[in-house]
């Protein structure tokens, strides 16, 4: 199900990835770093560790700003991918919901 489809222009894009590689230079995001969490699974990660999450992916209109990007571990990063806030709640919905078919 596609709830939000946004054209973003390849030069739209590296504006923002600029924006992101600024953001991460930034006493904010290293202090955010710092704390250690992953926002998705709430694991503690050390600081090299973590990568930048745009919780509204850039491709799909998302900005590089404090509201929009919080601390990921890779592996939360990776699954996520492009996925929006409501499209990334029903995937680890349909995760729980999946019958665990290790007794049969």
């Amino acid at each position: 199900m596609d709830y939000f489809i946004v054209e973003v222009s390849e030069q739209e894009v590296r504006r923002e990835k600029e924006k992101a590689r600024e953001l991460r230079r930034s006493q904010w995001w290293k202090n955010r770093l710092a704390r250690g969490g992953c926002h998705y699974c709430g694991k503690l990660f050390p600081p090299e560790e973590l990568t930048m999450d745009h919780l509204v992916p850039i491709i799909r209109g998302g900005k590089s700003t404090r509201g929009n990007v919080v601390p990921a571990c890779k592996e939360c990063n990776n699954r996520k991918k492009y996925l929006l806030p409501v499209e990334w709640e029903e995937f680890l919905e349909s995760q729980k919901l999946e019958p665990d078919r290790e007794g049969e």
